[in-house]
């Protein structure tokens, strides 16, 4: 990398990346953090302490987010914002959200090796439940910080024990004083590894994210009959996974139909009475469409509901489908983009524009703050997922471009 004398020191942030991962560590080399476990509490519980080593001032709001502020010069400056997530998927990698948090972590480390006072102050995030995997409501505290679920909706969601959000929240001593709610601040910066293979195809050390997809996601149930299956004829059969595989691959024509940037999935799926010789009678599964277009999904959300139906219809059953949410696409702010474009360059790094195909939390808070994100390479593409992996030298590059943009943007002339 050339272009600056200011470095960020990549053993430390790699080191503090293998610190961290050794919570929750799984023996497949991945990390079980669930949000506001245990678990999750000593993640929280490190990180808080790295902060306050720092002389960084950590607060806690009433959904759990972790806010860590540095001071500026000028007290009346609004903060510039960075972070991401330490909670996990149950059998996730060590980079998928911990990567931004603990880059942030290394920025906040090197200006105070380099002496750097910056104009504006900086707070590092670590966002609450991003992934959204105990209690099944992803995006969970950049959501409510930005006003799009109530708080009181999050503490009553339920993991499958029956512990509420609330609930979870005392137990960890982490559901803060301060009120879940945007306030005043200039710019937010997530890095995060890109979860997908286009970055490392085309060797490209940085993704300069211009925004995230939209997003329509739904419940789908499907009532059938259950019957002996040595004795029910064809002719009497309303087999609720016969019809839900007709509607699931439906799915999967309606996104191959739009090429390369489209995206549709059924990532969960229940067979009901899950008997060998007995015929399906229900069956509950997801479906989730995503696109950049918000045109298409639009599309989508008025013309696949009545063609799931149909195809139920026709196999002898019935369809109960609720559109769980509709996320638009979110541009990203274009200073903040090219902030992230022109460090990239200025460093020599290798890059491109990219469309996040993934939710983060940068989608929610660009909603309330000039947002951009920075997207590292991760092998195969891979994440979600134990063996999910990076390279030392791609997060020190990634760490490096979030520390010109903030720092750029915490200096800007106003």
């Amino acid at each position: 990398m050339s272009g600056t004398n200011q470095r960020i020191d990549g053993k430390r942030l790699w080191d503090s990346l293998m610190a961290m991962a050794e919570i929750g560590a799984t023996p497949k080399g991945g990390v079980k953090r669930l949000t506001l476990t245990d678990v999750d509490k000593a993640g929280r519980d490190r990180f808080r302490g790295w902060c306050e080593a720092l002389g960084l001032t950590v607060r806690v709001d009433s959904i759990g987010n972790m806010f860590a502020r540095r001071e500026g010069r000028d007290p009346k400056r609004l903060p510039v914002l960075l972070g991401s997530h330490l909670d996990s998927q149950p059998t996730g990698g060590k980079f998928d959200g911990a990567l931004g948090v603990i880059a942030g972590l290394e920025v906040m480390r090197s200006l105070n090796d380099l002496n750097i006072v910056t104009e504006a102050p900086i707070e590092l995030v670590n966002w609450t439940d991003e992934e959204g995997s105990r209690f099944g409501h992803s995006l969970m505290g950049s959501g409510v910080w930005a006003g799009i679920y109530t708080q009181d909706k999050a503490y009553g969601l339920r993991d499958v024990d029956g512990v509420s959000v609330g609930e979870a929240l005392e137990a960890i001593g982490y559901k803060g004083p301060h009120k879940a709610a945007p306030f005043p601040a200039d710019a937010y910066f997530e890095l995060h590894i890109e979860q997908g293979p286009i970055l490392e195809r085309e060797g490209k050390q940085i993704g300069v994210v211009t925004g995230a997809q939209a997003q329509v996601w739904y419940d789908a149930v499907i009532i059938g009959q259950d019957s002996h299956a040595g004795t029910t004829p064809p002719s009497a059969r309303r087999d609720a996974l016969v019809a839900a595989a007709r509607v699931i691959e439906r799915v999967d024509q309606l996104m191959r139909a739009r090429g390369e940037d489209g995206r549709g999935t059924v990532g969960f799926l229940q067979v009901l009475p899950a008997s060998r010789n007995v015929v399906p009678g229900e069956v509950r599964f997801s479906v989730e469409f995503r696109h950049p277009s918000d045109a298409q999904i639009q599309g989508l959300a008025e013309s696949f509901p009545e063609e799931a139906r149909k195809l139920v219809e026709a196999n002898g059953c019935k369809l109960e489908l609720t559109e769980l949410f509709r996320i638009p696409a979110q541009p990203f702010d274009p200073s903040c983009v090219d902030l992230v474009r022109q460090a990239a360059k200025r460093l020599g790094l290798p890059s491109r524009e990219i469309i996040s195909g993934a939710g983060h939390d940068a989608v929610y808070v660009a909603r309330s703050v000039p947002t951009a994100m920075i997207f590292t390479p991760c092998k195969d593409g891979l994440s979600h997922n134990e063996a999910e992996s990076i390279m030392p030298e791609e997060a020190e590059a990634g760490c490096q471009v979030l520390f010109e943009a903030v720092v750029a943007r915490a200096n800007r002339a106003l």
